[in-house]
């Protein structure tokens, strides 16, 4: 008998435990099995195996307790490596989660430690057996054929040979037999050759070869080459016999990248990212489990793909909000890549022309290597003017398109150049309010005004999906005299551009216009094909997109952001707008950019004109030393939630009690309802991280009740609402 000790799905933190159960036979660590827990059917994850000499009797007088089977055993191996196993543990510490929610982040869907309806696909194959049969010469070709593969998927042998595959198995010639299917190698006919680096491209590609450092952080400004630069150390890589991670923030940044390794590698690529569906990323998981890809491109998390040898790691646009999770276990990709490089012995490459202030001040006190590169491969930046929309609006100007934007368009588009247009709100109007009592349409379910979209006339919450028809009564206060239409989205300014410039050729890039598969890389292929001629969209077409033929770029109400109440608002523009430049001028063509903004003479604008990195650190740095915020301290945030507003108080009120120690409490502070959850923040703010987690979980053990579902962790959050 085999004694195993296993994690189970649950959302109880009392229950982060192992749970002991029997078995017959041996289960390696990391293997999913079937048990039952409080009567009911669960999936638990195996953390240990013993063999054992003592009857179930005695184990239960042991244990105190009566001990169950393992029904079934889900895997025939284990799902993860050692040393995924070690980082899972790691995470827990360090984001103050529960052990099986990060196993649960680690695996794709088809495969987490979690129940759900995902079937793992499987594939017929055939392969020769050793009967001897009497086959007609065309059945012998397709034995042949068959023989040549070794193996075969049976769809291939039905292609090639349709009249002979059903007979030769029924002849027993082949031997029928099923397969989990596995993801197709990507493979390039056209190969490239790695492009000539110029000398500042070459300098800092050796200053990161020839270190013994670790942790690069290279600052390029936009459009100087720093891709090249990976791709040339993936190679150097690579030659060794090494795997290589490739992280990009966004699906949208994944069609390009993955076009750039192909063409440099050929094959041996695997890519993962949450445009996959189930089945595909479990054989994207497999493929890098099995060595069989070498290259890695990928999202947020790919960073927890199953690697046995890395060696090298690159964090494009490191400084994005979108390598943060925002639910347990609410861990930072950047934390996950230091700690796997660390584990490999090998460097880690964090790139931006807008580094994370906090990723910049570890490169000032030389906790990483800063690397700069600070020359674009065609020299020159692109320029930049500021159109403050007050003085636009007072002259009778559209406050969507000004004179001095339709002007430059209108001479771009003559030239048969390409436009590309950002507004970083989607929808047409952004609210609809009460002509009566003035009160914003909101959500049913959470206490956010709901944005007008003209092409299904409805409104929808962007928060949490919900979709309703413009209601014929105000629901606050059941007036019918209408509603008045503020702010606007892409719907909006893609009919203000169809009007002005109504044969130019246009494409949206927002959130509606990507929901289905592969979406992003068609609209991304037609404008790099020229089938259009302006692109507009959303703050995903601001970053790491390369097209030569673009020469302006326009950013509408370029400084919404500043108006939000979060300590890193300034920085989230000043990195949109800088971001949104590097797209104008990539090639030999003249860029120019276009800010249209409400507040010209804000430092993060006037840096971003500017292209001014620098200053504009120094001035958001004293703001942050001024509020004691990140990076001159550590925060933790407590968000309670639940159905009933009285209940999340009491639980809020209750952990504040029971916190103490040598860092500042915020709060208790009421957040807005979502998705019909009530809910309450507390924020710790202090100097000494682990002073802060360790007192938070004295009060979580202490108070053993409180549930995963009910108090979501998040230690050093991105962003505050």
């Amino acid at each position: 008998m085999y004694i195993i000790e296993c994690w189970i799905e649950h959302p109880i933190r009392k229950l982060d435990q192992t749970f002991t159960y029997y078995y017959d036979r041996e289960i390696s660590t990391g293997v999913r099995v079937m048990v039952e827990f409080n009567r009911q059917k669960v999936i638990g994850f195996t953390d240990k195996c013993i063999e054992s000499c003592l009857s179930i009797k005695e184990l239960e007088e042991i244990k105190g307790y009566k001990v169950k089977p393992v029904l079934q055993v889900l895997d025939e191996s284990s799902l993860i490596t050692q040393e995924l196993y070690e980082l899972a543990f790691w995470m827990k510490n360090k984001t103050l989660s529960t052990t099986i929610s990060c196993f649960q982040a680690m695996l794709p869907a088809k495969v987490k430690p979690l129940m759900n309806q995902h079937q793992i696909v499987y594939e017929d194959f055939v392969k020769a057996s050793n009967t001897q049969v009497e086959l007609t010469p065309k059945q012998l070709e397709a034995y042949q054929y068959v023989l040549r593969h070794g193996e075969l998927r049976y769809s291939d042998l039905r292609k090639n040979y349709p009249n002979q595959a059903k007979t030769l198995i029924d002849k027993s010639a082949l031997v029928r037999f099923s397969k989990e299917k596995t993801a197709e190698v990507k493979r390039s006919e056209y190969i490239e050759k790695p492009l000539k680096l110029t000398s500042y491209q070459k300098k800092a590609y050796q200053e990161i070869l020839g270190s013994d450092d670790s942790i690069f952080l290279l600052k390029g400004v936009t459009g100087s080459g720093k891709t090249e630069i990976y791709l040339q150390l993936a190679a150097n890589a690579i030659e060794k016999g090494k795997q290589v991670l490739i992280l990009v923030p966004e699906i949208g940044l994944t069609p390009q990248m993955i076009q750039r390794v192909t063409r440099r590698f050929g094959h041996q690529l695997a890519i993962y990212h949450s445009g996959l569906n189930p089945q595909e990323k479990y054989e994207q998981y497999k493929m890098v489990k099995d060595q069989k890809a070498k290259v890695i491109v990928g999202t947020r998390s790919s960073i927890f793909l199953p690697f046995h040898d890395l060696g090298l790691i690159v964090m494009d646009e490191e400084h994005d909000d979108s390598y943060k999770q925002d639910v347990q276990p609410c861990y930072h990709c950047r934390d996950i890549a230091l700690k796997r490089a660390d584990y490999h012995h090998c460097k880690i490459i964090l790139g931006s022309a807008t580094p994370s202030l906090e990723s910049y001040a570890r490169a000032i006190k030389k906790v990483y290597h800063l690397v700069r590169l600070e020359q674009r491969i065609y020299t020159n930046l692109p320029s930049v003017s500021v159109v403050p929309l007050k003085k636009a609006i007072k002259a009778n100007e559209s406050y969507i398109i000004t004179r001095t934007l339709y002007d430059k368009m209108q001479n771009a588009l003559d030239k048969n150049e390409q436009v590309i247009l950002l507004l970083n709100r989607r929808g047409y109007h952004s609210m609809l309010r009460c002509n009566s009592c003035k009160e914003p349409v909101k959500c049913p379910h959470c206490d956010l005004a709901m944005s007008y979209h003209a092409s299904e006339r409805a409104l929808k919450c962007h928060t949490c999906g919900t979709k309703i028809p413009v209601p014929q009564k105000c629901p606050n206060c059941e007036s019918s005299e209408g509603f008045s239409s503020y702010g606007f989205g892409t719907q909006r300014l893609e009919q203000e551009v169809k009007h002005y410039f109504p044969n130019a050729r246009t494409l949206r890039m927002d959130a509606d216009t990507t929901g289905r598969k592969g979406a992003h890389e068609k609209i991304l292929r037609s404008f790099g094909n020229h089938e259009a001629d302006i692109l507009l969209g959303t703050q995903m077409i601001a970053k790491g997109l390369d097209f030569p033929d673009v020469s302006l770029v326009g950013v509408i109400n370029g400084d919404e952001g500043l108006s939000r109440l979060d300590f890193r608002s300034c920085e989230d523009t000043f990195d949109l707008l800088m971001q949104a430049a590097g797209r104008s001028g990539r090639s030999d063509k003249k860029g120019e950019v276009i800010f249209q903004v409400f507040d010209p003479d804000h430092y993060a604008v006037v840096c971003a004109a500017k292209q001014d990195y620098d200053g504009f650190f120094q001035n958001e740095m004293k703001f942050r030393h001024l509020g004691m915020y990140p990076p001159y301290t550590y925060m933790i945030s407590l968000t309670i939630s639940g159905n009933s507003e009285d209940e999340v108080q009491k639980i809020a009120l209750m952990i504040k009690e029971n916190l103490h120690g040598e860092y500042t409490i915020l709060g208790v502070v009421s957040l807005l309802k979502i998705k019909d959850r009530h809910r309450s923040r507390i924020i710790l703010k202090g100097q000494n991280l682990d002073v802060m987690r360790n007192d938070v979980t004295r009060m979580l053990e202490s108070h053993p009740e409180i549930s995963s579902k009910s108090l979501q962790i998040d230690v050093n959050p991105t962003h505050l609402e």
